[in-house]
């Protein structure tokens, strides 16, 4: 207690000597609200000696009155009375259109309060006014008034690096096409195998599978055994706008493994000549259907590149297909046949051999949240 008295004496003194206005003096000029009433701090080892400050709670309410033009829930004053009519507009709209990743970009509504906010106007209907927008769960007075302010003031961010389509997607396609598809197909090559996953715009997987491959890395690389089992895969993969072939991030410095390098360039050259279509003469408007997904772009967008090295996405993955039943808005949506059908497909040690299926599915993530990214 004999250092918390010498700290108060402290402060008072300095306070005497400087001749300006703090905690334990009332100011000279009377700069202070009129009804900010005196108390006084007891030292609460002898409980004599008493020193004057001003009421907290008096010079708080006093303070927040002056600087915000909303009262306290329970004054009486609604929060529609706080704001002009053009104000009102602005933030009923947003709020009421927003989709969920643009509510998550005002402050205060990221995570479960954006969630709650569509959850509400789903059931209830759009806000009719700023003062029903208190009945969301979490969005209370003060929030509340923080988030119309936020509308109406975006704070102004420095803008990420815009992801370039260039290091994703090969060859170069413009943007707009890209967002115009309403699926894709992803495929990724193995050794021994080939595995697609088709996926629309709204993140919703239509077909995901796998076929064996029988001649793949079997003899001298025959042209007429490749061109068979490839050919097999093409007929019953589905229609869609885009065909993402994944590009694999071998060094051709890596001596030991030029006969998988020379096996993947292998399909990967007959995977692009039968699905593109034969247009003649060629059409420049036209943009390529097919095209490669860096493998490395994939695995940074996942944080599967440990070193220079990419690891296994079969984790991320289970995380996936939990979301899909565990959330309402879950980063990609599976049948239920599918979860069934793959649900230990891609559990630690698994020999069920989906790791093909496991890449195919994350590239078609990937790809339409890079592009997102890219167009932001």
């Amino acid at each position: 207690m004999w250092v918390a008295r010498r700290f108060l004496s402290s402060v008072v003194q300095r306070g005497h000597h400087a001749g300006q206005p703090g905690l334990l003096l009332r100011p000279r000029y009377g700069s202070l609200p009129a009804d900010v009433e005196l108390r006084y701090l007891q030292c609460t080892c002898c409980w004599r000696s008493r020193v004057p400050t001003a009421g907290f709670e008096t010079l708080n309410a006093a303070l927040t009155s002056s600087s915000e033009p909303c009262k306290e829930e329970g004054s009486g004053s609604t929060l529609d009375a706080c704001y002009t009519s053009e104000q009102r507009d602005t933030i009923l709209q947003l709020l009421n259109n927003a989709t969920l990743a643009e509510l998550a970009r005002v402050k205060l509504l990221r995570g479960r309060k954006s969630l709650n906010v569509v959850e509400y106007r789903t059931k209830h209907g759009p806000f009719k006014s700023l003062e029903s927008v208190v009945n969301v769960p979490l969005l209370k007075h003060k929030s509340a008034v923080i988030v119309f302010n936020s509308i109406l003031n975006p704070v102004k961010k420095e803008r990420k690096v815009r992801v370039q389509l260039a290091k994703f997607i090969r060859p170069e396609v413009d943007r707009s096409w890209l967002e115009d598809a309403t699926s894709v197909v992803s495929i990724v090559c193995g050794t021994n195998k080939i595995a697609w996953a088709h996926v629309d715009r709204g993140m919703t997987v239509l077909e995901w599978q796998q076929m064996e491959c029988p001649n793949f890395l079997k003899g001298t690389y025959m042209a007429s055994s490749y061109l068979n089992d490839v050919s097999a895969v093409v007929s019953v993969l589905p229609s869609a706008d885009f065909y993402l072939v994944e590009k694999p991030s071998i060094s051709v410095q890596n001596t030991a493994l030029f006969p998988v390098m020379a096996h993947m360039r292998t399909v990967e050259a007959m995977l692009f000549a039968l699905l593109e279509p034969r247009i003649s003469p060629p059409e420049p408007n036209i943009p390529p259907r097919v095209l490669n997904m860096m493998r490395i772009a994939v695995g940074r967008h996942f944080g599967l590149i440990v070193g220079e090295s990419r690891t296994s996405g079969a984790q991320t993955l289970q995380q996936l297909m939990t979301e899909s039943v565990t959330q309402k808005f879950p980063r990609i949506n599976f049948p239920q046949e599918l979860l069934a059908k793959y649900r230990n497909y891609f559990h630690l040690g698994s020999r069920r051999g989906g790791e093909e299926l496991c890449d195919a599915l994350l590239q078609a993530v990937a790809f339409y949240e890079l592009l997102s990214e890219s167009s932001c």
